[in-house]
């Protein structure tokens, strides 16, 4: 029995941080490749504590709902699954190559397979584009069009800023837009100065964030500039300094990051049949993956 485990923050104060969750757990759950689904959250319920005893398979996938390497995926989350002689150098990573290491968990004597987060795998990148696609309302968006990947930003874990910038390199690989830049909320360069860090004359603007919150909701707009008061709403796209902000919201909303929770589980050798391109049709056929 093959069970997949998403785990994620939550919040006490937002009822929408979970929201995502459950979606991408309903689209993978719908694709019949796990005998389970199962999710669990650090600050809503069910508890991260709690999560592996209602789980029952003998093969046991667990995914951070995370978009980095650093306090949650390395010590909150292996702790409270209480994975026996978890270190995060098993993990083998310099901060954007996590993979997946197996360790029993005390609780139920069963090994389990701890994948690394969803926002350092490579398809993440395809969810960028995707969103890209969803704001503007157009597939073959790119031509023309600025991209800038946006980022918290924190001196307390480097590899929250390694995560945006190796998306941002990743979508400039792919030539497809004009110019692709990393944006930060807490250190430079700020997103609040958005327009002056593009020639572009249209901006998109997506946060490499998993669910909507105070920051994307509120901050992020405000700060740009599409609004003085994020409750009064804000046009998409809306003109700021001379150029078209195209903004996004949080990526994880994306339907697509559902992908990137099955290419997570198959990496660590999950039998997923073609849910993988089940999913990629069912959230949109007409787009195809970076690189494709």
């Amino acid at each position: 029995m093959q069970s997949l485990v998403i785990v994620a923050h939550g919040s006490h104060l937002n009822p929408d941080s979970a929201t995502p969750t459950h979606t991408h757990a309903d689209t993978i759950r719908a694709t019949g490749a796990f005998d389970e689904v199962r999710t669990g959250f650090w600050k809503e319920q069910p508890s991260l504590r709690e999560v592996l005893r209602t789980t029952h398979g003998d093969d046991i996938y667990v995914v951070p709902l995370f978009i980095s390497e650093g306090y949650f995926t390395e010590r909150v989350i292996p702790r409270e699954l209480r994975l026996e002689g978890w270190e995060p150098e098993l993990w083998n990573s310099d901060g954007i190559s996590a993979d997946t290491a197996t360790l029993v968990a005390s609780d139920i004597d069963t090994e389990v397979h701890y994948c690394g987060p969803v926002g350092t795998h490579e398809a993440m990148t395809d969810v960028l584009v995707r969103r890209a696609e969803s704001v503007t309302g157009d597939p073959e968006v790119g031509n023309g069009f600025g991209f800038a990947v946006v980022g918290h930003g924190t001196e307390r874990n480097e590899n929250s800023a390694k995560a945006i910038e190796y998306h941002t390199e990743r979508l400039r690989e792919t030539g497809r837009f004009d110019e692709v830049k990393a944006l930060f909320m807490d250190e430079e360069p700020e997103v609040d100065d958005v327009a002056d860090h593009f020639d572009s004359e249209d901006i998109i603007v997506v946060p490499l964030f998993i669910a909507d919150g105070f920051h994307t909701q509120e901050d992020i707009p405000e700060d740009m500039g599409l609004t003085d008061d994020y409750r009064n709403g804000y046009d998409v796209p809306s003109e700021v300094d001379g150029h078209r902000i195209w903004y996004g919201g949080a990526v994880g909303t994306e339907e697509l990051t559902a992908d990137v929770v099955l290419e997570r589980a198959a990496d660590a050798g999950a039998d997923i049949g073609d849910a993988i391109a089940r999913v990629r049709k069912q959230t949109s056929p007409t787009t195809q993956a970076v690189g494709e």
